[in-house]
């Protein structure tokens, strides 16, 4: 999937701004759905403002790794593949583990004494959970600080397989999870029949929104995960979004969506298709070239750092506030 090129930086009121002027956050996100990366595969993928290798040795475990051989330079995704539990180098056929640990060089008598005692190749700490591959990444390598919580509606028997979505758009994460507390562009961009309303608040990594007393509740695990529960009588759909930086102005958004399997022919059923239709109807036009709003917007927006802002505009400053906590400078 390609990601339309961003016009970053623009000029507004005759100065020079960058659209997206903030750092890749830190935390889990998706890099891959788990069929879509068999044993042996070695891809390049593009994360995190840098490419990667990404791969998954004989055994299944996934690893992420980057690029060049800390040996002479080759490209581990140009010609590397991977050898039992080891991606290889083409060059020399250097051999490293999901972790980045140099486990082996055909041709030494004697590996060298770093190769002992700590990884020689920048590998991200992976999960593998929901069908989904998990990469941490954090501009300062640090361990994980949270995990990736269970889901049971993604694999639950009584519940529909999820339809899943895929939309690529030129902004940060940030500016599109700001959407859940602009309760005001509910009414204006997409045309609600009333003004919601609705709160908000934050819980160390989390980050809870609750609009129309239920109607959408929200809860954020870092920037990297958001899951939605959507109900309307006594019907409820989720929506679970997992969207990825590719690069510092550049994101694609992913969801999957599913809810309970009502009998068929009542009036649940009914009104549980139309919401899911819906949600993932509009999305699969989006997939085939017409831009929802929310990607006009987003596409053609700059970041205002300090907005000028009124009572009715929701919790956008705590927001950014509790965001602000996942950048971190390179």
């Amino acid at each position: 999937m390609s990601v339309a090129s961003i016009s970053s930086p623009v000029r507004v009121n005759g100065k020079i701004v960058d659209r997206t002027p903030l750092p890749v956050a830190y935390g889990w996100y998706f890099v891959s759905y788990s069929e879509d990366l068999k044993p042996g595969d070695v891809q390049n993928v593009q994360y995190f403002d840098q490419e990667w290798v990404l791969f998954r040795t004989a055994g299944g475990e996934p690893g992420m790794v980057e690029p060049y051989c800390p040996h002479l330079g080759a490209h581990l995704g140009h010609g590397g593949f991977v050898e039992g539990e080891n991606l290889l180098c083409p060059f020399h056929n250097w051999g490293y583990d999901p972790k980045g640990w140099c486990k082996h060089i055909p041709y030494a008598k004697i590996m060298p004494p770093i190769t002992k005692r700590e990884p020689i190749l920048k590998a991200l700490p992976m999960c593998e959970k929901h069908g989904i591959v998990w990469a941490w990444y954090h501009p300062h390598n640090t361990a994980p600080e949270w995990e990736i919580p269970d889901i049971p509606n993604l694999h639950d028997p009584d519940y529909i397989t999820p339809a899943r979505g895929a939309w690529p758009v030129n902004t940060f994460i940030q500016e599109i999870g700001e959407n859940g507390v602009d309760f005001a562009h509910l009414k204006y961009l997409h045309h609600t029949p009333i003004m919601p309303t609705g709160s908000s608040h934050a819980d160390g990594k989390r980050w809870y929104t609750d609009i129309m007393n239920g109607y959408i509740k929200a809860e954020h695990f870092g920037p990297g995960l958001q899951i939605l529960f959507f109900t309307k009588g006594n019907v409820v759909t989720t929506m679970v979004s997992y969207p990825s930086p590719i690069t510092r102005g550049k994101t694609v958004i992913r969801m999957s969506f599913t809810h309970p399997k009502y009998p068929e022919g009542t009036p649940e059923a009914t009104v549980a298709a139309a919401m899911l239709q819906e949600q993932v109807g509009q999305g699969e036009e989006e997939v085939a070239g017409f831009e929802s709003v929310d990607l006009i917007v987003w596409n053609n927006k700059v970041y205002r750092e300090n907005p000028l802002l009124c009572d009715g505009d929701g919790a956008i400053f705590a927001w950014r506030k509790w965001f602000s906590q996942f950048y971190i400078e390179a």
